[in-house]
């Protein structure tokens, strides 16, 4: 085509800019801050808990039991995610939500008492579900990137990075400004995250299912065949997105296995991860000011744990990966539990624990883009993620109800971290195979879903 013709044709549409290596630094860039910020708030609030509660005069039951409320309202507000990526666009999205749940993060400061704290902790699981975003931003984004699981293992690790801040700003900023204040400092970092994301491009493939439901929409069949063909979609005449295809006979024992593998594996995560000190302190008998060093070491290892699990995805396959690392993780925490050991001994534990446990997020977000067709994607991994506030809630709700009945914090960890984790492993076996992760999820659906 020539010079001139180019010309007369005007802008590039939306669905046909071309993925540059700019436009992909950027967003991974942008991405990666954004899940660093999001985390640092939601570990920020489990970090500081027992201040929290020896601060309010509560128990720690008493205060497990609140956080556990708490997440309760997290999982309905994450109910809006899936809707708001698949119907306002990927990046849309991610400022929504980071502003959303800056805004709740910096009022957490304010909090006067136990009904406060739920209502205000519910509103940041707007921006704990950033890493659905994410998932299905990135998805698209890196769509012709070479060892793609590695590069998004780089921006999910921004998982361990913000539970180092948190613990890290936590150990510093504490003795000067309190720890209502650290909140804010974590709010405003959101918010500012979200001005960011403002200039970050959508994503072709998102434009490219917008502008083939408007063609629909208006009758011109063949011009939304001719862009659905074009760009690879999954979207049929009659597709219209949501819970109805998600649960379709194509997807719905995959739909149904990775729900319950997030489930379990976030009672895990709650209780080794965002509840690490309280579980430290109890169960290992470190001091507070011990257990945030020991948070803080063992965080730099789960960083590592990203790294190395996106790479293995790339070679064994990423939902193999992810079996393999939670029923280790499993194993790790059972051993730092009950073998009794020093300060080193625990350290390096709890930080193998973290590697086995986080780590593989990086390769399951990726694998959850893939393994949905793009119309649905956000709708069907939001589907999925909701169910981490769950057991966020089966989680604390499980360590305070072991605990209330009298049992040690070392059988309560058990019985509610790891069990999770060994179960979430054990539900990853009944998620779909994807045949080649190179190609597009929506080529490895059947007819049947995509109509």
């Amino acid at each position: 085509m020539s010079d001139s013709s180019t010309n007369v044709r005007g802008p590039v549409a939306p669905w046909d800019v071309a993925v540059t290596p700019k436009m992909i630094r950027n967003v991974s860039i942008v991405c990666f801050v954004a899940w660093v910020a999001s985390v640092y708030d939601f570990t920020l609030f489990g970090t500081l808990l027992p201040l929290i509660a020896e601060d309010f005069g509560w128990s720690t039951a008493q205060s497990t039991t609140i956080n556990t409320i708490a997440q309760a309202g997290v999982f309905l507000v994450s109910l809006a995610v899936g809707p708001i990526i698949d119907k306002l666009g990927r990046r849309n999205a991610l400022v929504i939500l980071m502003i959303g749940g800056g805004i709740a993060s910096g009022v957490t400061g304010l909090a006067g008492g136990a009904v406060a704290f739920v209502i205000i902790r519910s509103v940041t699981g707007l921006s704990l579900s950033e890493e659905v975003v994410n998932a299905v931003y990135l998805s698209e984004i890196y769509k012709d990137v070479k060892n793609k699981g590695f590069f998004f293992s780089v921006v999910q690790a921004g998982y361990p990075i913000g539970a180092l801040v948190a613990a890290t700003m936590s150990a510093l900023l504490l003795p000067v400004i309190g720890w209502r204040w650290s909140f804010v400092v974590a709010g405003t970092a959101a918010v500012a995250v979200a001005l960011w994301a403002t200039r970050l491009p959508e994503s072709p493939t998102f434009a490219a299912i917008k502008e083939a439901k408007r063609r629909q929409a208006v009758g011109d069949l063949d011009g939304a065949k001719a862009l659905v063909d074009e760009h690879g979609l999954a979207l049929g005449e009659k597709s219209k997105g949501g819970l109805k295809e998600v649960f379709s006979k194509g997807l719905r024992r995959h739909t149904i296995f990775l729900s319950l593998a997030w489930f379990f594996n976030w009672i895990g995560i709650q209780v080794f991860s965002v509840l690490g000190t309280t579980v430290l302190v109890g169960a290992k008998g470190v001091s507070f000011e011990n257990a945030l060093v020991i948070l803080i070491g063992a965080n730099a290892v789960g960083f590592i744990g990203y790294l190395f699990h996106g790479w293995l995805g790339d070679r064994i396959g990423r939902r193999s990966t992810v079996i393999f690392g939670w029923f280790a993780g499993a194993a790790s925490s059972l051993c730092m539990l009950l073998i009794p050991g020093s300060t080193w001994f625990v350290i390096a534990m709890y930080g193998l624990t973290l590697f086995f446990l986080t780590g593989p997020y990086s390769a399951l977000l990726y694998y959850m883009g893939e393994s949905f067709p793009a119309h649905i994607r956000g709708t069907g991994a939001n589907v999925a993620h909701v169910m981490a506030p769950v057991g966020a809630i089966a989680g604390s709700g499980v360590l305070s109800l072991v605990l209330y009945s009298g049992f040690s914090m070392t059988a309560a960890a058990i019985c509610s971290g790891t069990l999770g984790l060994l179960f979430s492993a054990l539900c990853m076996l009944g998620t779909k195979k994807v045949e080649s992760e190179d190609r597009d999820s929506s080529d490895l659906v059947n007819e049947g879903v995509t109509a």
